[in-house]
């Protein structure tokens, strides 16, 4: 298996052949390391002042591999142990080995030039055999969004025999101008999840592998689940802790102190209007309307409409959903839960969980309702958002609702200029959140009309906007 990576004449004048420096790999010998799987061979086939070229040859053992395994020498085993494509092509092997080879540049330390190791290089990767289930799509899926140019080479999968069609097995090229830490970050990422699989047991520390060389990246990724849950072999607890941490940090409140002020906060600045009640008291409206029996709540906060749905009995399952473990115990606790009859404990359910992770128990419900929650939602959270609520719960009917920007200037209480509440990403004027439910509709095969809620201001319209998504 072949890995190259080529630069030219760095952007300070220095010699391209400077990348030795970076890799910690000197460009005038070839240096082998033993792996557990073979070795791995280093060298440069090209080192000039003006192109240089870095080099990974692994040398893959299947035998060895198969003799290597605990009590591998009982009870009879297949040939594919022995004959596979392993040796040849670009997988969790390669991924192994950068980490052994290029840990030091990958952690972004160089002696020799530490002021190279952030500068972006003008750089090409190519790797002549990667295995890709999801075909040339997938892999331009994540590498384009990173800023790649992308070539891709297919090749059939037998030449003797076209009718055989293609192979998944593909040539890549990949260009970008970028730091090398970062080009090698990327490979170490997105190798195994091409190939969809893994040599090697994935547990709890493999999520500490994941953030340490993708958590800068991986978070503002389009496909950050798809690749999350392919890094991680489909082990679903996996998976969701190594979201809800490629999230950390980002706000300025954690979810469980948000949930603790949130409510309060902005219950002070809408008091005079008793505007909470009026928004539950639509959204519950509209829910019947729309003749749900089965509603979400995403976003539940401490259970104020989960209470208004209990007590209509029309709705015959209702499922709450919070990222905040606090939120849910004191929506239990609200709700007294532990005093409700059997009949109406079986028609509630309390779910940790977050509306920008696709979730399957989210599937199958009649209705969902999301109320002030999309404002916390940052730009690539809320694209997620959309995609979990449109694209793979489906609803029949989505109930969002969000404030209007437009409106706080009568609140006497809001400073100019200032939001509801310190944790929202964004307050929108009635045309911002049109023009979103207009495209999010169209996009996803949805119908929408707006409703609003509270006194409807002549000249800056109403406190809180609704919209009132139905599947076509």
């Amino acid at each position: 298996m072949l890995l190259t990576i080529t630069t030219t004449r760095l952007p300070d004048g220095s010699p391209a052949t400077d990348l030795g420096f970076l890799l910690h790999k000197n460009p005038a010998r070839v240096q082998t390391f033993e792996q557990s799987f073979g070795h791995a061979h280093v060298f440069y086939p090209q080192a000039t002042e003006e192109h240089c070229t870095a080099a990974v040859l692994l040398d893959v053992d299947p035998v060895a591999l198969v003799r290597g395994r605990s009590g591998s020498s009982g009870g009879p085993r297949g040939l594919d142990q022995y004959v596979n494509d392993r040796p040849y092509v670009a997988s969790s092997f390669l991924s192994v080995a950068m980490n052994t080879l290029f840990a030091t540049a990958m952690n972004g330390r160089c002696k020799e030039r530490p002021h190279l190791v952030d500068v972006p290089l003008a750089l090409t990767a190519r790797l002549p055999a990667v295995p890709c289930r999801g075909g040339e799509g997938l892999l331009r899926a994540l590498f384009e969004p990173l800023g790649y140019e992308v070539d891709v080479t297919a090749h059939a999968l037998d030449e003797n025999f076209p009718d055989w069609g293609e192979s998944r097995v593909l040539s890549v090229e990949l260009r970008h101008t970028l730091p090398l830490r970062a080009l090698l970050a990327h490979l170490y990422v997105l190798v195994p999840v091409l190939d969809n699989d893994k040599h090697y047991w994935v547990g709890e520390d493999e999520i500490d592998k994941l953030m340490a060389r993708g958590k800068d990246w991986l978070r503002e990724h389009p496909e950050r689940e798809l690749i999350t849950t392919r890094y991680l072999k489909y082990q679903g607890r996996l998976t969701r802790d190594a979201l809800a941490r490629l999230t950390e940090g980002e706000d300025d409140l954690d979810p469980d102190a948000a949930a603790a002020d949130h409510a309060a906060e902005e219950e002070a600045i809408e008091r005079p209007l008793s505007l909470n009640q009026q928004r539950l008291g639509s959204v519950v409206s509209a829910l019947k309307g729309a003749g749900a029996e089965t509603v979400l709540d995403l976003g539940c906060g401490e259970g104020n409409l989960l209470r208004a749905l209990l007590k209509e009995s029309q709705f015959t399952r209702i499922a709450g959903v919070d990222v905040s473990m606090t939120a849910l115990q004191r929506a239990r606790e609200k709700l007294k839960f532990e005093r409700l009859s059997e009949r109406q404990q079986s028609r509630i359910e309390l779910w940790h969980g977050s509306v920008i992770y696709r979730d399957d128990r989210l599937a199958g419900f009649d209705a969902a309702a999301v109320v002030e929650v999309i404002e916390h939602l940052d730009p690539p959270r809320l694209r997620a958002f959309e995609r979990v609520i449109f694209e793979f719960a489906r609803p029949r009917t989505v109930i969002i609702t969000t404030p209007n920007r437009e409106y706080n200037v009568r609140w006497e209480s809001l400073a100019a200029g200032t939001l509801r509440h310190r944790d929202h990403r964004f307050e929108w004027t009635r045309d911002e959140f049109r023009g979103w439910a207009d495209r999010v509709a169209r996009e996803h095969g949805y119908a929408v009309r707006f409703l609003p809620i509270g006194p409807d201001d002549a000249e800056v319209g109403p406190p809180t906007q609704m919209g009132v998504f139905e599947r076509e």
